[in-house]
């Protein structure tokens, strides 16, 4: 089955949200947390600078993953990768992160940076095999990312770590 992936238009707001909660339920289950923040709304993401792509098994068909790209002082980052876990392991994150490598190439940036569970299976190993290396937070904007992750205690459920990718 061809993947289909293409940038999100108004239409897909409502979707990306829901896949986004029901992503999360992966790591909700793997990281067993107090509680969890539910996803921000498809519009708000749409709102800050960068880009949001979707994929569809056909194109005509139905939504079932996005990847959130944001695009802040000369940086793109990866904010956000989700599959529905019904569509899981088929290779649609991969593609969705090689297109959002793609775009981001497009735009003009040298690398894509993410911040990730270095432990999760889905996580910092994943995105390792899709050519992300460990690297330390050095703008001020991987910084604040770090801060806001320190302040959320997002490091008490395991290692988090930044990843950047070249795009050379």
């Amino acid at each position: 089955m061809t993947l289909h992936i293409r940038l999100a238009a108004p239409t897909d707001y409502a979707v990306i949200e829901r896949i986004e909660n029901a992503a999360d339920q992966l790591l909700i289950d793997w990281l067993t947390p107090d509680s969890w923040e539910p996803a921000p709304s498809g519009a708000s993401r749409a709102a800050v600078p960068g880009y949001i792509l979707v994929a569809q098994e056909a194109e005509a068909s139905a939504v079932i993953g996005f990847v959130h790209v944001l695009e802040r002082d000369l940086v793109a980052h990866l904010e956000q990768l989700s599959v529905l876990p019904g569509h899981g392991r088929r290779g649609h994150g991969r593609a969705l992160v090689e297109a959002a490598k793609s775009e981001a190439r497009r735009r003009g940036y040298q690398c894509l940076s993410l911040r990730t569970y270095s432990d999760v299976p889905w996580n910092g190993p994943f995105y390792a095999r899709a050519g992300f290396i460990e690297t330390e937070p050095s703008t001020a904007f991987h910084q604040h990312l770090a801060n806001i992750e320190r302040q959320l205690g997002l490091d008490r459920h395991g290692r988090r770590i930044q990843m950047t990718a070249g795009l050379q």
